[in-house]
């Protein structure tokens, strides 16, 4: 199953990205085809061998709209070519490539030149089958026949539009209802004195306003006529109206009935058509800000890298770093990919992608994030991941996904927009013909047809949801908790119970030292003996002794006599001193007297740490206790979590002592212990009965399987890519109030696209009964077209306001 994303062009309303949905999902191969009217994004899961990319474009195109390409042309030049049989085999291989639409090699000038779709392929590519290929690829230019010249943005295009309209439609206005407000106008074109005249100026006007809104008559009638109604197929009719019937009039005007020029609607058609680009540039504005959080994303990369090749430094685009190069970073500067490092030590600060704000130690072997900045030391690093493998593309990738699904309460949104656009036409159509039967003028007939089509443009229904969805997902990556799309974001706030795993989840994950309890000895002695002695071992419990030691300060001695005793301890000699170090088990072999630790042991053990005897020539000296340590969010994340209504459970594989000790210290309310790691999803699956929602939180490969089986997989960053693989939610930190910063937002989300969604229908269920004329029927005033146009747009422009306040949400 293959996963891609289109950019479509030519929608204007929610019912032009049911359509194209519907188009697609008819085609065989398609497993599920979404399309999000705010960022005009078609996402389709499809079969590849039932299906490819072009037949969805051919789809796409025969519905009605377009498919926008980031397509661009490059030259390169080929070395190591030796005949034209080798230009033709550079030829074939790039030909080949997904996302190559052609590709040329010149063999007297030795240069290649390939058109490709950015979206699809990267420079890492065409270099890394050239190279196959056994030929090299120099970059040499880019020129970019489709894209010449800065292209005018959506908003700048409606912006331009709109105040071409407008210096039409200001004068139309002032000669139709100036003398309203007591303006006079010149003899020549006074209705009173020249009738035709009045009317032919109003036309004249009227024509190149029509003409810069083309685009709704070009996209509303077309659609009209394919049976699939759209809201710009609600404007062209209802403004189309208002024309043909102005040239009726002029023809009666010229016939010598005078009394047409008192009932002109040209200004309405100019009016609507300028308020509704204007609600259109609005929109396009707003839906510009809910896309800030990608383009924030996108920015943090850097634009150029230092590498050696061939034993020489040089800077290249970022785009042209390939896995293996060997990469340079001085202090200060942004890191370009991802890799490891080979030479050097400092510290990073990796607070842009996952949201901690302490720089991280890096040294010989640690791996590094692309994006993040290097704090303080010069490093050389291998490249291991480039391009659109990198961690911070991935998370690019993941929140435009994101973005681009639907949550299922959309799907309501999208039902009602499917019937919404044909049942106003019949609806117009009804009210007008009404009026007509009861006795009203066809003027009056043709303000209300007019006033119901303009009123009830579904725009504000295709808003609700997508972008309310965009503003969340942003705000969510901004604060390292990844949401992988609108149904976990609907999900997460209805959880009843959430489970954390243990071990790395709850705990540390890492054993340390807890206590050091001495019988004679002092603290720092004993803990310098029991390093000593663990220096030379491997076992866990033994390396947190040692790390212990070392961050303390401690000197380490030299040890004479070395002896494991597995599944007890060691033996060792130091200073000519028998050293023991180990468990009960050890200590009563070698018959060490330890009845006056008894007390402090078992005390130790309930509290679910781990004590390790030591004895020295025989004689009991002390007890250290190592432990996985509660992380330091842990207790105030279950405290935020009892406080909104949720249950906690805790699952591990540790002994049920352990496992008590530690829940008594967070506060947790179901403990599962000695869990096998294939049992753990069974556990989630007993806590799921009768409808309770589960939320799984958990970081290793064995919590796989139960974060896929919770209603809401929750990973940390810091876990396996299994466990990142198998979540609904990611969070960057190791940090669990991110867990609470996660259903905060979901919640917020959720009511921002309830209140949009009742705007949205509120204003349509108010709106057109008044522009039917209901309260014309009690004696209330009629709905005047204009208003009705700039009312539409107004209803569009708060949703997309509403969206925006999500942007204030603080984790």
């Amino acid at each position: 199953m293959d996963n891609k994303s289109f950019k479509i062009e030519g929608m204007t309303c929610s019912a032009c990205a049911n359509r194209v949905e519907r188009a697609i999902s008819k085609l065989e191969g398609v497993e599920k085809a979404n399309v999000n009217f705010a960022t005009e994004t078609l996402t389709v899961d499809f079969n590849k061998e039932n299906l490819n990319s072009q037949k969805i474009e051919e789809a796409v195109v025969k519905a009605g709209y377009g498919v926008k390409k980031n397509v661009k042309t490059y030259n390169f030049k080929i070395e190591g070519m030796t005949c034209s049989a080798c230009a033709n085999r550079v030829e074939r291989v790039t030909r080949k490539l997904d996302g190559v639409e052609n590709a040329t090699v010149n063999f007297a000038t030795e240069k290649l030149t390939i058109k490709v779709n950015e979206d699809e392929i990267s420079y890492g590519d065409i270099k890394a089958a050239v190279d196959k290929a056994g030929y090299k690829l120099i970059k040499e230019e880019v020129k970019d026949k489709e894209n010449q010249g800065e292209e005018k943005s959506e908003a700048s295009k409606l912006l331009t539009r709109f105040i071409s309209s407008l210096i039409f439609t200001v004068p139309l206005l002032i000669i139709t209802m100036g003398h309203m407000v007591g303006m006079h106008l010149p003899s020549i074109i006074d209705p009173m004195a020249n009738p035709l005249n009045f009317a032919l100026i109003q036309l004249i006007l009227t024509l190149p306003v029509m003409i810069a809104g083309y685009k709704f008559y070009k996209v509303g009638l077309k659609n009209l006529i394919k049976l699939s109604p759209n809201m710009d197929s609600l404007i062209s009719i209802g403004t189309l109206a208002a024309f043909i019937y102005g040239i009726f009039a002029i023809y009666k005007i010229m016939q010598g009935d005078h009394e047409y020029a008192m009932h002109l609607y040209f200004e309405s058609a100019a009016v609507i058509l300028t308020l509704i680009t204007l609600g259109k540039y609005l929109e396009a504005v707003s839906k510009g800000k809910t896309s800030q959080a990608i383009k924030a994303l996108m920015g943090l990369a850097p634009k150029t890298a230092t590498i050696i090749r061939d034993n020489k430094e040089i800077v290249v685009p970022v785009e042209e770093v390939i896995v293996g190069d060997i990469v340079l970073v001085k202090p200060g500067e942004k890191l370009p990919v991802d890799g490891e490092v080979i030479e050097g030590n400092t510290s990073i600060d990796e607070s842009m992608l996952t949201g901690e704000s302490i720089p991280v130690e890096k040294s010989m072997g640690s791996s590094v994030i692309g994006a993040s900045i290097n704090k303080t030391g010069f490093i050389k690093y291998k490249a291991t991941r480039v391009g659109r493998d990198t961690a911070l593309a991935q998370i690019v990738k993941l929140v435009e996904d994101a973005q681009g699904s639907k949550a299922p309460i959309a799907k309501l949104a999208d039902v009602i927009s499917a019937y919404f656009v044909p049942v106003v036409i019949g609806l117009a159509i009804i009210a007008s013909v009404g009026w007509l039967i009861a006795g009203e003028t066809p003027i009056f007939s043709l303000t209300i047809f007019i006033a119901v089509l303009v009123i009830a443009c579904p725009c504000a229904l295709g808003l609700a949801t997508p972008t309310a969805i965009m503003v969340g997902t942003g705000k969510g990556a901004e604060n390292g908790v990844l949401i992988k799309g609108g149904e976990p974001l609907e999900t997460t706030y209805k959880l009843k119970t959430i489970v954390f795993d243990k071990t790395g989840t709850i705990t540390e994950g890492k054993p340390k030292v807890t206590d050091i309890i001495t019988n004679g000895e002092s603290e720092e002695e004993i803990l310098i003996l029991a390093a000593s002695a663990e220096k030379g071992s491997e076992h866990p419990l033994g390396e947190a002794i040692v790390k212990d030691a070392e961050e303390k300060g401690l000197s380490l001695k030299v040890i004479d006599k070395f002896n494991a005793i597995p599944g007890h301890g060691i033996e060792v000699e130091i200073d000519k001193k028998s050293i023991l170090l180990g468990n009960k088990k050890l200590m009563m072999e070698k018959n060490i007297n330890i009845s006056s630790l008894d007390e402090t042991s078992n005390r130790l053990a309930s509290e679910g740490k781990t004590p390790m005897y030591i004895a020295i020539d025989g004689n009991a000296a002390g007890i250290i206790a190592v432990a996985d340590t509660v992380k330091a969010s842990s207790k105030n994340a279950i405290e935020s979590l009892h406080k909104m209504g949720i249950k906690v459970a805790m699952i591990t594989g540790d002994n049920k002592r352990t496992a008590d000790a530690i829940a008594k210290q967070v506060g947790i309310d179901i403990v599962l212990s000695e869990v096998l790691p294939e049992d753990k999803a069974n556990e989630v699956k007993k806590l799921q009965v009768d409808g309770n929602r589960v939320g799984m939180v958990g970081d290793g490969i064995n919590d796989a399987p139960a974060l896929a089986q919770a209603d809401i997989g929750i990973a940390i960053g810091s876990g396996t890519d299994v466990a990142i693989e198998s979540a609904d939610i990611v969070l960057m930190r190791s940090d669990l109030m991110d867990v609470i910063s996660a259903i905060k937002l979901s919640k917020a989300t959720i009511k921002n696209i309830k209140e949009n969604l009742f705007w949205a229908f509120g204003y349509n269920v108010l709106g057109i009964p008044v522009a039917m004329g209901v309260l014309h029927i009690f004696g209330g005033p009629l709905l005047n077209p204009m208003i009705a146009a700039g009312a539409m747009s107004l209803s569009s422009v708060s949703v997309l306001l509403n969206a925006l306040r999500l942007r204030r949400f603080k984790a």
